[in-house]
């Protein structure tokens, strides 16, 4: 939380579960420089909540009660001011502000186990596990996946841990009950049509059905029908997915931003181009900028400024007329999977000591339109292209070994949700159907990876030879012999002509492909902040991106620390992927079809 100048101000949405209710907010506070003293107000519908003092020190704990507020809906609202009182002589940063890290929420209470369908998924979800038969139906596959994305979906950035486990025969609830904030759901082709709360203290809840209806029952979870459903046992009936077709036109309210304004001596606003919100990979993108700002006065120039990541893609001189009307071009090798437009006016002139000078506000209408048109192929390759390229419906292929190829096929679409403003759609077949669909794909083929017709950037085979596609930007294949041969995992990002695939594959060893998977679920900003076209885990090392020219060590990306050398690749994987001796290079032109 961070609350810019002298008085700042956040608004804070606090879930609470049944039974429980918001005793006091924690955090870490970070002082801005030049600050004698500060305090914090609290207050819920013009009444004050609590007032606290500041700590002296930096990086100190702050404790605000929270006693006395009204719990509405299953949520807490109250706002949060900061009053700031700058050392005598000097002036605050506009760009320093107080910040709260590490924050956190202690509960009074129990939490109340669910009654009823309706009531089933809490405000709070800290674990959410699925339970299917160890020798799963694709249409029980499939249900557990659209289950898995619609609670991801429904949750947002709380992050949810989702597990899928396996039931044994005959077994319809899970050995022991859930926990507090955890739910468990049992998915099994019968029939029995019904989604039922089982068991006794906190229940699961069973999906059921034939193979005809089992999709539909695991589609309420996501209907607004589900909210109807105040028994125990409840039996949907039609409930269709309609894929959200993305148009040419929207507007920045469509993608989630009713309008944005700032006041300051020098505002600044962001609007989110999101092609997750967009639903499709995109270029050609122009924003029709409409708004307003205070008009200056005499003596006081300014310009208005757009710009991508501080690099400027156009201005203009501000007027009397306080008014902006303007078409934006973004260039497409700015673009990303989220890219920030940022709109600021700068003036200059004298604002009078500390910026007193009477603040400016800006403010862009919501129904600023957008234009974008579909790129095919994506402009940006890998995986920065999903999951907006894989939108709006996946095709999954599982091999034979459907549950664990389920649960790998689970683990990266929930990762792909997490990243993905809008629900995404999916259908679970066998992998050779999945191949040979145009749509796009997610391929399990956990013990490798041999069709010829999607050349995968990084292949492998058991001998130990890789074959490494796009080596410095061009379309030659490169092999890298290893001895002694090593074994690792990959997830591998493709567009074979006609759609963006995700190919999770080994040269055989599928325990390192789980070991990927695992990883990257640990820590759900990983999948966001992959990079390139493929990356690798070999045994007992850190996962490693692979990009054309650009291979770079996964856990640097993670971390956000760019400043650290690109690896070429044969200081990449080879580093990473071997353990010493020989190595022989040859490079041959790329054999068509493979």
């Amino acid at each position: 939380m961070s609350f810019f100048g002298t008085q700042g101000i956040e608004t804070l949405v606090i879930p609470v579960p049944p039974g429980l209710r918001p005793a006091e907010l924690t955090a870490i506070v970070e002082l801005p420089v030049n600050v004698r003293l500060g305090t914090l107000n609290v207050t819920q519908d013009d009444r004050t909540i609590s007032r606290v003092r500041l700590p002296d020190g930096d990086r100190l704990p702050i404790v605000v009660p929270l006693d006395g507020v009204d719990v509405i809906d299953n949520a807490v609202t109250v706002t949060l001011r900061s009053y700031l009182v700058p050392v005598e002589g000097y002036c605050l940063e506009p760009t320093n502000p107080l910040r709260f890290t590490d924050v956190a929420i202690r509960y009074e209470g129990a939490e109340i186990p669910p009654a009823t369908v309706a009531d089933f998924l809490p405000p709070i979800l800290r674990k959410l596990t699925i339970l299917i038969p160890a020798r799963p139906m694709n249409i029980e596959s499939e249900a557990a996946a659209r289950v898995a994305m619609a609670v991801v979906a429904r949750y947002g950035k709380q992050n949810p841990e989702v597990a899928v486990l396996p039931l044994a025969d005959r077994q319809t609830e899970p050995v022991e009950p859930s926990a507090p904030m955890e739910r468990q759901i049992v998915i099994r082709e019968g029939p029995e049509v019904a989604v039922a709360l089982q068991g006794g203290g906190f229940p699961s809840l069973l999906i059921g059905g034939p193979p005809n209806q089992l999709i539909n029952q695991a589609r309420l979870l996501s209907s607004d029908l589900s909210r109807l459903a105040v028994s125990s046992l409840a039996v949907a009936g039609p409930l269709k997915t309609v894929p959200q077709l993305p148009a040419d036109v929207t507007t920045i309210r469509q993608l989630g931003q009713p309008g944005v304004n700032a006041t300051a001596l020098n505002p600044q606003v962001s609007i989110a181009l999101d092609q997750t919100r967009l639903g499709r990979s995109a270029r050609n993108v122009r924003v029709h900028l409409r708004g307003t700002y205070t008009p200056l006065p005499n003596g006081i120039g300014g310009s208005v400024v757009t710009a991508i990541n501080g690099q400027t893609i156009d201005q203009w001189p501000v007027d009397d007329t306080g008014v902006i009307d303007r078409w934006v071009d973004i260039p497409d090798r700015l673009l990303q999977r989220y890219t920030n437009l940022g709109v600021a006016i700068n003036i200059a002139g004298n604002t009078g000591r500390c910026g007193e000078f009477q603040p400016i506000t800006l403010t862009i209408d919501g129904d600023s339109p957008v234009q974008t048109t579909r790129a095919d192929p994506p402009l940006t390759a890998g995986f920065q292209s999903v999951p907006q390229a894989l939108m709006p419906r996946i095709d999954v292929g599982v091999g034979e070994d459907g549950f664990a190829d389920t649960r790998r096929a689970v683990s990266i679409l929930v990762g792909l949700q997490r990243m993905s403003a809008l629900p995404m759609d999916t259908v679970v077949m066998p992998l050779r159907e999945a191949i040979d669909s145009p749509n796009p794909a997610v391929l399990i083929s956990a013990d490798g990876w041999s069709d010829p017709r999607i050349t995968l950037p990084v292949g492998a085979n058991e001998s130990g030879e890789l074959r490494v596609t796009g080596v410095d930007g061009g379309t030659d294949q490169t092999t890298l012999a290893l001895n002694p041969a090593q074994r690792f995992g990959s997830l591998q990002t493709v567009f074979d002509g006609r759609r963006t695939a995700i190919v999770a594959t080994s040269n055989g060893a599928p325990e390192q492909v789980d070991a990927l998977l695992a990883w990257l679920d640990a820590a759900p900003v990983r999948w966001s902040r992959l990079t390139g076209t493929a990356v690798l885990a070999p045994a007992g090392r850190d996962p490693v991106s692979f990009g054309a020219g650009s291979p770079r060590p996964a856990a640097n990306a993670v971390d956000g620390n760019d400043d650290r050398p690109y690896w070429w690749l044969g200081g990449g994987i080879v580093a990473v992927v071997i353990a010493g001796a020989g190595i022989w290079w040859r490079t041959r032109s790329k054999t068509p079809g493979r």
